[in-house]
């Protein structure tokens, strides 16, 4: 359950020359709610989390931290853990050393409880005297989430945290966010995976600095019209042109060796019909048909062509 406003982003505009990163960007965050960019390299997810961390001035727009503390604070601005999307603690220093850093630079002296509290939780205290430059990349990200933590921060910035790293870890990096939000963690994330958009609180859809559509997962998905066929078949480009022609279809989205076609005026039947019509006068070969569910992913391809 989420609580008060914890950042409030109101048109939010930046540029890089001639190159638009962000276009009148509005985004709200909730005490205890993890929200997340969702979009491709370019969306504008990593100006926007810098932004919101103080490393970049905004052109043009707000943001406001309506409900942070400010005892022993700069009045206004919440205390934020921010993790990059590169290693940026030291490889020479061993665990334990690079949590006894970040607790000092935060003005903590007496760490070694809230650092062995941390390293439990993301899985390190067994390899709290090994050196950061010799762990794999998952385990980088761990201890990086960990520093990012010790000084109990209000807002929790992370950007493309899980990139590059294999899925194990992934899934154990997830784990661990769904265990900050049980705890009442503001996370603001950003992300390319569709597969971990639908495990956020709330999800803003990017793509070249403008924002294609937000809310819960179940809502964005939700206003998704229509019905959605599976398509495995070969030639899958030629297919794709083929169906992108006929009046019953609305969408056809390629995913690789298939393709998800959309229609928003026949029923799932008669699109099956359709497709295998059409793809036999054009002569694909058609593996497998099967009525899909839509996730943020058909969402997000649908918003881009909308906007052109």
């Amino acid at each position: 359950m989420t609580g008060d406003e914890v950042l409030r982003i109101t048109g939010l505009e930046k540029s890089f020359g001639a190159v638009r990163a962000l276009n009148a960007v509005d985004l709200s965050v909730r005490s205890g709610q993890l929200t997340g960019l969702i979009g491709s390299d370019g969306a504008g997810k990593t100006t926007l989390i810098r932004i919101v961390a103080g490393l970049l001035r905004t052109d043009r727009g707000a943001v406001e931290f309506p409900a942070v503390r400010t005892v022993g604070r700069t009045p206004g601005r919440p205390a934020i853990g921010y993790l990059s999307q590169g290693f940026s603690l030291y490889g020479d220093l061993t665990i334990d050393e690079n949590m006894r850093f970040f607790s000092e630079l935060h003005g903590f002296r007496r760490y070694e409880t809230r650092s062995t509290e941390l390293l439990e939780l993301v899985g390190l205290a067994p390899f709290r005297r090994r050196r950061a430059g010799r762990l794999s990349g998952g385990m980088k990200k761990k201890l990086a989430l960990a520093c990012a933590l010790v000084h109990g921060p209000d807002l929790l910035l992370l950007d493309e945290p899980t990139t590059g790293v294999d899925p194990i870890s992934r899934r154990e990096f997830w784990g661990i966010l769904d265990r900050l939000r049980q705890d009442g963690f503001s996370v603001l994330l950003s992300t390319p995976y569709f597969d971990e958009a639908e495990r956020c609180d709330q999800v803003v859809l990017m793509h070249a600095g403008d924002v294609l559509d937000r809310g819960t997962p179940k809502a964005v998905i939700g206003a998704l019209t229509g019905v959605i066929l599976e398509v495995v078949c070969d030639p899958v480009r030629r297919a794709r042109a083929t169906l992108a022609d006929n009046r019953w279809i609305d969408e056809v989205q390629l995913y690789g060796d298939r393709l998800h076609v959309v229609s928003r005026s026949i029923e799932i039947e008669e699109l099956r019909e359709v497709v295998r019509d059409e793809l036999g006068v054009a002569d694909v070969e058609i593996t497998a048909l099967q009525q899909v569910t839509p996730g943020i992913e058909n969402v997000f391809i649908s918003r881009m062509k909308e906007a052109g």
